[in-house]
């Protein structure tokens, strides 16, 4: 067989060696969520694919149904960035996955517990030995969990049933479980059709973020800085623009706009950049997260709390971004 010249070897060598770095770095990949309103903005807008495109890269979008299912995607390495609870950014950092926080898309509150219209429940103590749907690792779920803690009871009390969110909302409308802690915008259509909120808190209100990993962030902030830049004009746009954006929201759900205003009136966009609130919020849910064993054992609690943020890039392009 005719032997390659050595330059055109060497030429090869250097095309499958060649190490992550501009029009070099591959697709850029990541989730979207209908829980997620930047998100859908970004991924309408086009403005990743523009910006991308320069070097000759691609912007992969994947579609999240939950925290659970984005982490997995990130963990994985099928996806770069991640739109999880606080909560399950934590959990997951806490049990050993390089996972760094480097914004905050919304605060909300995290949850709320949804029965039928008809149904004889009236409060949280009416909900013992009763089925409750949740997605566990999510903040629906660790929403649940607080709400026993806070009246007296633990998640041996309730019968907890494991469906991702949109399944909880039609067990709860066939009335295969007897409550739902609710994700939006699946808790907004359940409401807007005549589901009663049995409980609520704002005080439990939490931060979602937006998440990489330490590789990405170390070998990439390029790349995590022009993600980071469309996430912070999503925001400023979703202010500007609230009837666009509900609009946007039902066509990408097919959900009444209706719905989506619903939804929305629970966001608030006023805090994007992570830091002592979000891990404030985080630390009452943490002795429930040990108790359920959700966390690991030897999971380093305050070593976790003290690395997850990497708000430093989020700083500037917020700062940057100021009218």
């Amino acid at each position: 067989m005719k032997q390659l010249p050595w330059r055109r070897l060497f030429a090869a060598a250097l095309a499958v060696f060649a190490p992550l770095g501009a029009s070099a770095a591959g697709d850029v990949s990541l989730d979207y969520a209908y829980y997620s309103p930047p998100s859908l903005v970004i991924r309408d807008q086009g403005w990743l694919e523009e910006h991308f495109a320069e070097q000759n890269r691609s912007v992969k979008w994947v579609l999240s149904r939950g925290s659970n299912n984005s982490l997995e995607f990130l963990n994985s390495g099928a996806t770069q960035f991640a739109l999880t609870s606080s909560i399950s950014a934590f959990v997951s950092r806490a049990n050993g996955q390089p996972v760094k926080t480097v914004y905050s898309y919304l605060w909300a509150e995290p949850s709320v517990l949804v029965v039928p219209a008809d149904s004889p429940i009236q409060s949280v103590d009416d909900i013992r030995g009763k089925r409750v749907a949740a997605t566990k690792g999510t903040d629906p779920y660790f929403f649940l969990l607080r709400t026993l803690e806070r009246h007296g009871l633990g998640s041996r009390d309730v019968r907890i049933v494991h469906l991702q969110h949109p399944e909880g909302r039609t067990a709860l409308e066939q009335g295969r479980v007897d409550v739902w802690a609710g994700l939006d915008p699946h808790m907004a259509a359940s409401e807007a059709g005549g589901a009663r909120f049995v409980y609520r808190n704002p005080e439990f209100g939490l931060g979602a973020f937006l998440n990489t990993s330490e590789r990405v962030l170390s070998e990439e902030p390029e790349t995590v800085e022009a993600v980071l830049r469309a996430y912070e004009r999503a925001r400023q746009w979703i202010i500007a623009h609230p009837e666009e954006t509900a609009d946007l929201v039902a066509r990408e759900t097919g959900l009444p706009v209706e719905v989506i205003r619903l939804q929305l009136a629970r966001y608030d966009f006023s805090r994007p950049i992570p830091g002592q609130a979000h891990l404030d919020a985080i630390r009452p849910v943490i002795p429930l997260l040990q108790a359920d064993n959700i966390l690991r054992g030897t999971a380093d609690v305050e070593g976790t709390l003290d690395t997850l943020l990497a708000a430093d890039i989020a700083e500037r392009v917020v700062q940057d971004a100021a009218p």
